[in-house]
């Protein structure tokens, strides 16, 4: 369990941490590996998440699941990522939280995950929050609890 006043001043504004769907790169399970491939290189992630065309989150694709499928087609040349849909290697959704306020949940999750997606309760592809912008809520901690507390330590039992 988190302690309440490092959780308060981490919570201070949930939507802070959370990039909206709006600017979160993504494809659908229909688009092309190929196009999928295209995508995370222009925006330098290793993984975006899939979604269905009412936003549903349907999974993921990461560099690491194209490279395994082109591992596995003949020849293995890039040129064969067009016949491929992203659906062909898309990854299962493990983690993610429907309240951006789920802070402990987030925490344990980004142990393994750079980022976790934030659905509503239909489903609905809301955003990320990303491991860089919870250590950024940690920094802000580090230096501020100070601010807002008054940190004394316990006392030592005497040996």
């Amino acid at each position: 369990m988190i302690d309440p006043a490092v959780e308060q001043m981490l919570r201070e504004d949930p939507a802070s941490y959370v990039i909206p769907a709006e600017v979160v790169a993504n494809v659908t399970a229909t688009n092309t590996l190929e196009h999928a491939l295209m995508v995370l290189s222009k925006v330098g992630y290793s993984r975006v998440p899939v979604l269905d065309p009412d936003d549903r989150l349907q999974g993921m694709i990461s560099l690491a699941a194209i490279t395994d499928r082109l591992l596995h087609v003949p020849g293995a040349a890039v040129d064969q990522l067009s016949r491929y849909t992203v659906a062909d290697a898309m990854l299962p959704v493990d983690h993610w939280v429907d309240d951006p306020a789920k802070l402990e949940t987030i925490l344990n999750y980004m142990i393994d995950e750079p980022f976790v997606p934030l659905v509503n309760e239909d489903g609905i592809f809301q955003g990320i929050i990303t491991r860089r912008e919870i250590l950024k809520r940690v920094n802000y901690l580090a230096h501020n609890l100070n601010e807002q507390y008054n940190v004394t330590p316990k006392k030592q039992p005497e040996s």
